[in-house]
């Protein structure tokens, strides 16, 4: 089945291509009235189209070539009734150009040179030269008698240049859009993995304590009850099992955190991502927010995955703190050897008895319907993780709440 849908999606994408290619090819520009000498849009469907979509390319061309003569010799008896045979003959050489197109594309396998503009770009204009001369050297043969002048090879050559390097920005365009959305998805991954392995790290300290404590339990029953002891050492080495599955499992999750460490990336890339993916989270809560970001001074940080830990929490937290509207301004600033990075809202606040506990474990203000309390990383992780990082975070919260933190430039 998955096979069979594989196949059907191949071909829909080789019919999409050849009858959006014989739809473009009509928007042209025809330099010389007295010869079918055209430049579309055609060709440069067909290119994207296979540059985006892994298909057959030769198959794609023959396909399209033909849909191109058969879409052209319909509109001309249709429109200009001009008898189907004779508009058939003289559209033909077009079905040659995709043909060739196709050919040359393949032959020099095309798929290794999407990473090299420069080259696919040359590549590709060579490509079009050949094959509109492979085009226009049979329209004179067979259709017009006229042959082509030095005029028309220069404009042939200037636009073959031009669509080709047209084509290739414009896939290049989409290729950065969509590597910097994986790179996106990557950051917030990594960022998620970090604070599980905080979760982790807690866990393993409180398995420490009830090994020690079960333990502690087996001495002191070992001379009263022998069979509560054993019962008692039995649950201290189950817990302790326990303790080193999760110690395999923070390990491994630890490499990864820190392979993905090994990256530099801007400041303003992060930022830009934390207020884009914010920006979405206030939409999906059906608030109007206004972001805010502001950087005196951009950056290389290899602490990305730190700091896309801290900041997303933060600023979701101020998205929740705001309630229909509001605004949300994030600022980063390099100071001496320090750099301070401020999280402002004006949403309802933190009332002042909270401010001293706000950064204990397990303190949080946020419940659900149930009364259940958030499940969030929670401030005691945000202020963690930036001790890790040599800083210190403290919080004011008046007619706007403010997170200041101060983290050493170095450290970043």
């Amino acid at each position: 089945m998955k096979a069979l849908s594989k196949v059907n999606r191949c071909t829909i994408a080789i019919l999409a291509t050849a009858l959006l290619t014989a739809i473009g090819s009509e928007i042209k520009i025809m330099p010389y009235e007295e010869a079918p000498f055209r430049f579309g849009l055609g060709s440069i469907i067909f290119f994207i189209a296979v540059l985006i979509r892994t298909v057959p390319v030769i198959t794609t061309g023959i396909i399209t070539g033909l849909t191109v003569v058969l879409f052209r010799s319909l509109l001309d008896s249709l429109f200009y009734e001009q008898p189907f045979i004779n508009a058939l003959i003289e559209h033909f050489p077009a079905a040659l150009f995709y043909f060739s197109f196709a050919v040359c594309l393949s032959i020099f396998n095309i798929e290794k040179y999407k990473t090299k503009p420069l080259t696919l770009g040359l590549m590709a204009s060579l490509f079009e030269i050949i094959s509109n001369s492979i085009e226009h050297l049979f329209t004179t043969l067979f259709v017009t008698k006229i042959p082509i002048n030095a005029e028309e090879i220069f404009l042939l050559i200037t636009i073959a240049l031009l669509r080709s390097f047209f084509v290739v920005g414009l896939y290049s365009s989409i290729i950065i859009a969509e590597n910097k959305k994986q790179v996106q998805q990557l950051l917030n991954i990594g960022s998620n993995l970090y604070v599980e392995t905080l979760y982790l790290q807690k866990s393993m300290n409180q398995i420490e304590q009830i090994t020690a404590s079960s333990f502690d339990l087996y001495k002191q029953l070992a001379t009263v009850h022998s069979e509560l002891s054993i019962k008692a050492l039995i649950i201290a080495q189950e817990i302790h099992e326990v303790k080193k599955d999760q110690q395999r499992i923070f390990a491994g999750l630890s490499n990864i955190v820190e392979n993905k460490q090994s990256d530099h990336y801007l400041m303003s890339d992060l930022l830009s991502l934390v207020s884009e993916a914010n920006q979405k989270y206030s939409v999906l809560l059906k608030k109007n927010i206004q972001f805010n970001v502001l950087l005196n001074e951009d950056f290389h940080t290899h602490a990305h995955i730190q700091l896309l830990a801290v900041l997303n929490n933060l600023v979701a937290n101020a998205v929740e703190a705001i309630e229909n509207e509001g605004a949300i301004t994030i600022s980063v600033g390099m100071k001496a050897d320090e750099t301070n990075i401020i999280i402002e809202d004006n949403g309802i606040g933190i009332p002042e008895h909270s401010l001293p506990v706000i950064f204990d474990p397990g303190f949080t203000s946020k419940f659900n319907e149930k009364g259940e309390p958030s499940t969030g990383i929670g401030l005691s992780h945000v202020q963690a993780i930036v001790a890790k990082l040599h800083g210190n975070i403290h919080v004011e919260s008046n007619k706007t709440t403010k997170f200041i933190i101060t983290i050493p430039t170095n450290m970043l």
